[in-house]
């Protein structure tokens, strides 16, 4: 990676390198020069350990996945929830009863009402990201203008780059993946346990904002909540658009 394209997990500064190597099996970890602790302590931890911190929505563990790897499965795993979320929709809207005969899965999963149930689903998410996005750059623009910084936790906001952010979305949509269960076991689950994932990955949500842009939790909350009612507006139109269609034009 290029210079200076690691971040301290701890105060968030530049770093030009994690460790250094001094060959024969030697390795030592960078001091960060701004808060004299190593710059990313997860380097030695083992994986299900960031794991835990991430879905603790430490900052620390945000800033190591964000900035300090390399992670490029944000697509498959925004594919992965939206197929869950989808067939989950799905299965509630038609009343799916539990059947183990492969026939009676083949023929499900040949609905069409499925492809059009994910996408509505991917529709919401564009308008989550595209607003909180839109948000975020401008408020960065408007304050850039001005002079003037508020909503920020360090001596300054970061410029926006729509790229990381988007990708910081992605990743921290991962709390999605609670759905699986409810998939597995179909109606299994309640309306409350369902609140919850998206409460938690609103949250995941809002901390990934914050560490990207290094602002206050007020800006990214405010951002995620503007993005919730965006992604409910597109919920309510396509629902009621079906209905729409059918009465069509008045005469």
């Amino acid at each position: 990676m290029v210079k200076d394209a690691f971040r301290c997990v701890e105060c968030s500064e530049k770093a030009a390198e994690l460790h250094r190597d001094y060959k024969n099996g030697i390795l030592k970890i960078t001091i960060c020069e701004s808060c004299q602790k190593p710059v990313d302590k997860y380097i030695e931890y083992d994986p299900v350990i960031i794991l835990i911190d991430a879905i603790l929505c430490k900052t620390q563990a945000f800033r190591h996945i964000l900035f300090n790897t390399s992670l490029n499965i944000h697509w498959k795993l925004c594919v992965f929830c939206l197929l869950c979320e989808a067939y989950l929709r799905w299965s509630v809207l038609h009343g799916a009863r539990r059947s183990s005969h492969p026939a009676d899965i083949i023929r499900y999963t040949r609905e069409w009402e499925f492809y059009s149930t994910f996408g509505v689903v991917a529709l919401e998410l564009a308008a989550f990201c595209g607003t909180a996005l839109c948000f975020l750059w401008i408020w960065v623009q408007v304050q850039g203008v001005r002079g003037v910084q508020v909503w920020v936790r360090g001596p300054e906001v970061r410029p926006v780059d729509v790229g990381l952010l988007f990708r910081a979305l992605l990743l921290s949509s991962y709390g999605k993946v609670l759905l699986v269960p409810a998939v597995i076991w179909e109606h299994d689950y309640s309306p409350l346990c369902l609140g919850l994932i998206k409460l938690f990955v609103l949250t995941s949500n809002s901390q990934a904002i914050r560490v990207i842009l290094n602002c206050s939790r007020r800006l990214s909350l405010t951002a995620v909540c503007l993005g919730l009612l965006a992604e409910t507006c597109v919920s309510r139109v396509c629902e009621k658009l079906p209905w729409i269609l059918q009465e069509g034009p008045p005469p």
